[in-house]
């Protein structure tokens, strides 16, 4: 093992991805620069508005067979569960077919969820793990994830995903009408049919999780630095500094996991992605909560997770492809609401309703169009690791993430075996 006086690593981004790998980082002696513009969990980050599931089973990609067919309703409908902005198409277009590729066979879904199964298989004892460590056990629990549904029919229409769950390990157990009502008291009846799997797990407070993260992270030794990386010093094949709006920082390993703001910094590290934002919504209602779900959940006529976390309870969700500066659709926002309050109808009812208060919120998800996440060296030198592109699994997927980012980090080593499907050099 090196000295703290030995290998300097920054790593640009301190979301989950981010911190997980500066721990693991710091675990190997090496000294730990973390860059973060912002307040490391503040609400700048895609992370504090993640819906909190460590879903161990959500190995399926975006795309599924036949969504071509569906292209139409998403440039039609700006306000259905995935719309494109008109003006976005020219530049999201390129990165549209080729996440319509991604799907385009059972056989090609299956590939994508065997390899996210690597990285998500064990994703709440890993957590767990690292809650603990940084002093928040609570954060973490693991007592399974709920998919509802209002029939029979509406879970079949879905049989190709959990089809492919369960050749990847994924179980699960049935809950009818009956024990899905004694479970979920305040549920609407309309739901008949629960989808239990008891391996997953949740986060309380996804950004209070993450702040606890880059403060452990400190505590081990790292150094924080509120500033953005603008670039990378690379000389003859080896990293010299990453720049900052704060002056070059010297080092010898970087590890690029900046989210949806990623793809600069890799074309300068001679990886060019086709990285894309899919822009996420969610809303918070706050306040004395009398109902709400016992056990996470994802309903399947909203396609919207519900989650009561420690700040109040949470509805998340929705998928926009309009690129990085456009402004909000709070419409969106407020779908979501009218859904949340369609499923436990108490929330809006006389005083309940009104003593609630409704905060709305919108991310940024680091999306690759094959439902994959980048994780390897750079092109330009073996000193740079990227680490983005996590789309919908980057909390759950964050902890293994670290781990692998810390091998890729360590002097002649070799990429593990399980890297293969992440590599960054499938995009050419």
């Amino acid at each position: 093992m090196e000295g703290r006086t030995g290998r300097h690593v920054v790593v640009i981004g301190a979301g989950a991805v981010g911190c997980a790998s500066a721990i693991e980082a710091l675990r190997r002696g090496w000294r730990v620069t973390l860059l973060e513009p912002g307040e490391p969990g503040g609400e700048q980050a895609t992370s504090y508005g993640n819906a909190g599931w460590l879903s161990s089973h959500s190995v399926i990609p975006p795309a599924l067979p036949g969504a071509w067919r569906k292209v139409p309703a998403w440039l039609l409908d700006p306000l259905g569960p995935l719309a494109l902005r008109w003006r976005h198409l020219p530049r999201a277009l390129p990165w549209l077919l080729r996440y319509l590729a991604s799907g385009w066979t059972e056989e090609r879904v299956q590939r994508t969820a065997d390899a996210l199964r690597l990285m998500l298989a064990d994703s709440p004892v890993l957590h767990a793990r690292l809650a603990a460590d940084a002093g928040v056990p609570g954060l973490i629990e693991h007592r399974g994830l709920l998919h509802v549904y209002r029939s029979r029919a509406e879970f079949e229409s879905e049989a190709l995903a959990w089809r492919v769950r369960a050749r990847t390990g994924v179980q699960w157990t049935e809950w009818d009408a009956a024990r899905l009502a004694a479970e979920e008291p305040d549920l609407d009846r309309r739901y008949t049919l629960g989808i239990h799997v008891a391996e997953a797990g949740h986060c309380r407070h996804p950004g209070a999780y993450v702040a606890a993260l880059a403060r452990h992270a400190q505590a081990m030794g790292a150094r924080l630095l509120k500033a953005p990386a603008t670039g990378l010093q690379i000389e003859g094949g080896r990293l010299r500094a990453v720049r900052t709006a704060a002056g070059d920082i010297a080092c010898d390993a970087a590890v690029i996991s900046a989210g949806a703001r990623s793809a600069a910094l890799a074309r300068a590290a001679g990886s060019p992605v086709p990285l894309e934002s899919e822009r996420g919504y969610h809303v918070m209602l706050e306040g004395a909560l009398p109902v709400g779900p016992r056990t996470p959940m994802m309903a399947a006529d909203g396609k919207l997770i519900v989650h009561a976390m420690l700040p109040g309870l949470r509805a998340a969700g929705q998928v926009e492809i309009a690129g990085l500066a456009a402004g909000p659709d709070w419409r969106r926002a407020e779908i979501l609401r009218r859904h949340l309050v369609s499923m436990f109808p108490a929330l809006g009812e006389g005083a309940a309703g009104e003593a609630l208060v409704v905060r709305q919120w919108l991310g940024h998800r680091p999306s690759l169009p094959d439902g994959l996440p980048c994780i390897g060296h750079a092109r330009a030198t073996p000193d740079v690791v990227l680490a983005f592109g996590h789309g919908h699994v980057g909390l759950g997927g964050s902890a293994r993430t670290g781990q692998w980012v810390a091998e890729l980090l360590a002097p002649r080593a070799e990429r593990p075996a399980a890297l293969a499907p992440f590599d960054p050099a499938r995009f050419g």
